[in-house]
């Protein structure tokens, strides 16, 4: 390519000439190509060392004059093709012109300026924002990942880094290219290349560990071997690229959705030395996840920037040091000491954002207000202008949907009737439909209906309610109320001891996030209802059959109104989001939140769960679920060693755990005792559920130990949680049907829940949600390939019957086949991956490839190939495989193209061969040049009829005398044109 002008102050160091004239010099590479000797191969392992070769191609071309010794680098080449064009050109259109030039200083100028134009008028039509952003350097990079590994220009790198490769015991210098979907390693020592390619969905395992032998090294492991990279820079940043980019091929094997760059990604101030745009996008894509994990945020959410500042806590009277986040829709900040403080602001609550007087002691504040009355006070900002510039551009564009489409000032004049009369008739309206706010459960929870008749309970457990009640309206007038309250270990202590029957629905909305998605999507619910209500699927299907299973004990859903009201929020989600649709245990859940909540309530606290506290939870596969099984069996092994090996061998925490997770604990344990498990999760999250967990097998270490089989273990951690009483609950006792049936003739004893939490802390408080994130990702990989193998498995199992291949090769043939499916989501091809992948099919169905896939494929295995004609064989047999004529084929339709052209007998491919030239093999266009070919050959036949009427004579003749007719020398051409014209008239005599 051209490259602007650079100086070359000695041209022959590393470089061999192959080309001169009196201006310019194509010169090699030393190293490069073959020959060169030691000196060669020195050059050649520097140039992968030291990485030059990323900045300087194998072939350049020099400017140079004969008065100067300096010369000018102005093209260069990955290869002898591409160099050799540019020589081309240099000699047809600049070589003459330059020659007229008496000075030597204008020659240089002149080859300068055209040069640099040439370039600027190269880069015009592409000037993509990717390219304007890259620097020059990784451009080269990434073309030279492409030209060592092959890869097309849909492949874009991520980033490089110097390492060594452990082939054996020998260390490889070289450059890792980390690359959107593959894993890429280069070395060139003393002649001897390493080139290694690792698709990352062939990941399974993805370790940093030290040992003797591989210090500080990252393992990457696959189902057949294990590579060992070491030596890096900065290996801790290299390890956390490698995790998110196999965290990406992972998703692409769950949802097969491809990557998406983030175009909305802010330009930097200036190019960032040897930093692609894909890496500022993975980092911030990072920095995002964390930032809506810590503060319980939706998907959409961007982090625009943080910085650190100091909060005034009225509650405590001190200044708390912490960081200050902001994002499109909230300002944010968390106290650098754990549990001491967290705030949450949504834009759409502020009202008044200035800069305070600043002082010695409180230098740079900023004071925000919003409309609950609320004030807060940051200070110590060290860009105080530019936050302050920043939080009212966001304040703009936030919508002030408190009220709705009418503005206050709008109801200024209107009188009280007007608008009572207005409502009113919007309600009858509204009535035909099927959610609407006169229903029972719009406006409150089922445990409230219940309650309504009940006489007021004086006992101690009510006077203890009235208590927890107290203490938290205490809690909000201290610490305020709703979404802007200061949260602090005070509130989580207040949680452990159980949130109030009349709080918890608004405290869970609030502490999960969900409170903020209802407030920013109004009427979303009631709509989705009426999309989703009288549409029949699978999914409604599965809801119906499981409505009188959801918690029947309960006195709520022994009637249509509990139902009903579960009926619509399972339908309403499974209308939002079909790629889960619904899974069971989500009825279970479900039937919880509409205890405490209104209908509109218990959706966005459902899509809380589902989509942001339990990822992957309730898809086709309970992908989360089996994840956190893997993560609570390691948990097991680091704290409780000894009952880790005797129930990996009895088999029970794969067993137990799942049932556990999926319905924390509110399938397994009394109700109002779980609930209480519920409470902590929607406060601390996924961690409480493991703690409570290690807890329950903590309390019974002795008797697992001396378990001898499965079902005995299974036995006492049945009745154990059965016993797990919340003696402090005020309403009546509800019966759990999996203690009726786990009961002995000895009742064991009860378990306080509230002890049970008390020790799940004191013991096991250690966890650290970001250390359950780092254990998720290791399981992830283990959980989703063992799921692929096990799909594979099934599709061998399935096709092996009607095929003639072996396991071993049905087993090569789905992976190959798999990889042609899974290169259309990242390469891109003529339809989308995700819409050819149907995980409601059976497994040798869900992955279909098109028809130009299938021919690279044919290409490659099929025995029938015919040169030029193999393409058009290709496609024809693809039209014959493709029944349903969708444009795709699976792999079930693959293998039994390949059996009939491989195992089957000589009949059957003739049979095959022959169908290749029918309909639907043939296609319209094929079958239309055949016709026209007939056309054109009738009507040159009909232009010469006494020609004809001769020929027509002598084959009647040779007809009844059945005489042989030979050649005796004559036109063979008009022999072979009777013969053609006999064949057209033989009808005719057939029918004489």
């Amino acid at each position: 390519m051209w490259i602007q002008p650079e100086e070359v102050l000695l041209a022959g160091a590393l470089w061999v000439s192959e080309r001169a004239n009196p201006f310019f010099i194509l010169q090699r590479r030393r190293g490069h190509g073959r020959g060169g000797g030691l000196s060669g191969l020195l050059v050649g392992t520097l140039d992968v060392v030291l990485d030059s070769s990323a900045r300087v191609a194998p072939y350049r071309i020099l400017l140079q004059t004969a008065d100067s010794q300096i010369f000018w680098n102005i093209a260069c080449g990955s290869s002898r093709k591409e160099i050799t064009e540019h020589w081309d050109w240099l000699e047809s259109n600049l070589l003459q012109t330059i020659s007229i030039f008496d000075n030597d200083e204008d020659i240089t100028t002149f080859v300068k300026g055209k040069i640099s134009g040439i370039i600027a008028e190269e880069n015009r039509p592409a000037d993509s924002e990717e390219q304007e952003e890259d620097s020059g350097k990784f451009r080269e990079a990434e073309l030279k990942m492409r030209r060592l590994f092959g890869m097309p220009d849909e492949e874009k790198l991520v980033n490089y880094y110097s390492c060594s490769y452990w082939k054996g015991r020998v260390p490889r210098q070289g450059w890792l290219y980390l690359s959107v979907n593959h894993l890429c390693f280069y070395s060139f020592l003393l002649g001897k290349e390493v080139t290694l390619v690792v698709p990352w969905t062939e990941v399974t395992q993805l370790d940093k560990n030290a040992t003797l032998l591989f210090p500080e090294s990252v393992r990457v492991s696959t189902r057949l071997t294990e590579h060992f990279f070491s030596m890096f820079l900065n290996i801790n940043d290299t390890f956390k690229l490698m995790e998110q980019l196999a965290n990406i091929a992972m998703r692409q094997l769950l949802d097969n959705e491809a990557f998406a760059a983030d175009r909305s990604l802010p330009k930097p101030c200036k190019t960032l030395k040897n930093v692609s745009a894909l890496k500022r996008d993975l980092d911030a894509r990072a920095k995002n996840e964390r930032y809506r994990a810590m503060f319980r945020l939706t998907q959409d959410e961007r982090l625009d920037g943080h910085t650190d500042c100091t909060l005034w806590t009225p509650f405590a009277k001190m200044h708390v040091v912490g960081q200050l986040f902001i994002s499109n829709n909230y300002i944010c900040f968390n106290s650098r000491e754990e549990d001491l403080c967290q705030l949450i602001i949504p834009l759409r609550e502020v009202t008044i954002v200035e800069k305070a007087d600043s002082s010695s002691v409180l230098p740079c504040p900023v004071s925000i207000s919003t409309k609950n009355k609320m004030n807060f006070l940051f200070a110590n900002l060290k860009d105080r202008d530019f936050l302050v510039q920043r939080i009212s551009d966001f304040l703009q564009r936030t919508p002030d949907s408190s009220w709705g489409d009418t503005s206050p000032l709008a109801l200024i004049g209107h009188s009280t009737s007007n608008i009572h009369s207005a409502s009113a008739g919007s309600e009858s309206i509204s009535r035909g439909r099927h959610y609407h706010p006169g229903l029972p459960t719009a406006s409150c929870g089922l445990l409230q209906l219940y309650h309504q008749d009940t006489p007021e309970d004086l006992g101690p457990k009510a006077m203890k309610e009235k208590m927890k009640e107290e203490s938290w309206n205490i809690h909000f007038s201290e610490f305020g109320r709703g979404v802007c309250m200061y949260r602090t270990s005070r509130t989580r202590d207040l949680v452990l001891n159980g949130i109030p029957e009349c709080l918890r629905g608004e405290l869970w909305l609030l502490f999960s996030g969900a409170q903020n998605e209802m407030a920013t999507h109004p009427g979303y619910y009631g709509d989705l209802v009426e999309q989703a209500m009288g549409l029949c699927s699978l999914a409604t299907e599965e809801i119906e059959r499981d409505l009188h299973r959801s918690m029947p004990e309960h006195r709520a859903f022994q009637n249509e109104t509990g139902i009903a009201a579960l009926r619509r929020v399972l339908t309403a989600y499974a209308h939002r989001n079909p790629g889960i649709g619904y899974c069971q245990a989500m009825n279970i859940v479900t039937s919880v939140l509409l205890l405490y909540c209104t209908e509109e309530q218990a959706f966005w606290l459902l899509v809380a769960l589902c989509e942001r506290m339990l990822p992957d939870y309730y898809n086709t596969r309970v992908v989360g679920a089996l994840v956190d099984q893997g993560v609570f069996e390691e948990l097991t092994r680091a704290f409780l060693p000894l009952l880790y090996e005797h129930m990996q061998q009895l088999g029970v925490i794969s067993t137990i755990s799942l049932s556990w997770f999926l319905t924390l604990f509110l399938s397994v344990m009394p109700f109002d005792s779980a609930v209480l498990l519920v409470d902590c999760f929607f406060y601390e999250g996924i961690k409480v559920i493991f703690q409570v967990a290690l807890a329950v097998l903590h309390d019974n270490m002795d008797a697992l130990l001396s378990c001898s089989d499965e079902g005995e273990a299974m036995t006492i951690l049945g009745r154990y949680l059965d016993n797990v009483v919340n003696k402090q609950t005020v309403a009546p006792p509800t019966p759990h049907l999996h203690a009726l049936l786990t009961s002995g003739d000895e009742p064991p004893p009860e378990i306080d829940v509230f002890d049970l939490i008390k020790s799940s802390y004191e013991k096991f408080g250690t966890l650290r949600s970001d250390v359950i994130e780092q254990m998720r990702f290791k399981q992830r990989l283990k959980v989703i390939q063992s799921l692929e193998d096990t799909a594979k498995r099934s599709v061998v199992r399935a096709v092996m019957t009607e095929s003639a291949f072996s396991i071993e090769e049905l087993e090569e043939l789905y992976c190959l086949f798999k990889s042609k499916h899974m290169t259309s989501c990242y390469w891109g091809s003529t339809s989308s991956a995700a819409e050819r992948h149907d995980p409601s099919l059976p497994y040798l169905e869900q992955y279909r490839i098109d028809s130009a896939q299938f021919t690279q494929l044919f290409i490659s295995l099929a025995p029938w190939v015919c040169g030029g004609h193999t393409p058009t064989l290709a496609a024809r047999l693809f039209r014959l495989l493709d029944q349903n004529q969708d444009g795709l084929v699976n792999f079930k339709e693959f293998i039994t193209g390949l059996t009939g052209m491989y195992h089957g007998d000589m009949t059957e491919k003739l049979k095959l061969l022959y169908k290749l030239h029918l309909p639907p093999a043939l296609c319209p266009e094929e079958a239309e040049s055949a016709l026209e070919a007939t056309h054109f050959f009738t009507d040159d036949l009909s232009k010469d009829s006494s020609f004809l009427s001769d020929m027509d004579s002598v084959a009647q003749q040779e007809v009844t005398s059945g005489e042989e007719v030979k050649d005796g020398g004559g036109d063979s051409e008009d022999k072979k044109r009777g013969q053609g014209e006999g064949l057209q008239v033989l009808p005719e005599d057939v029918g004489h």
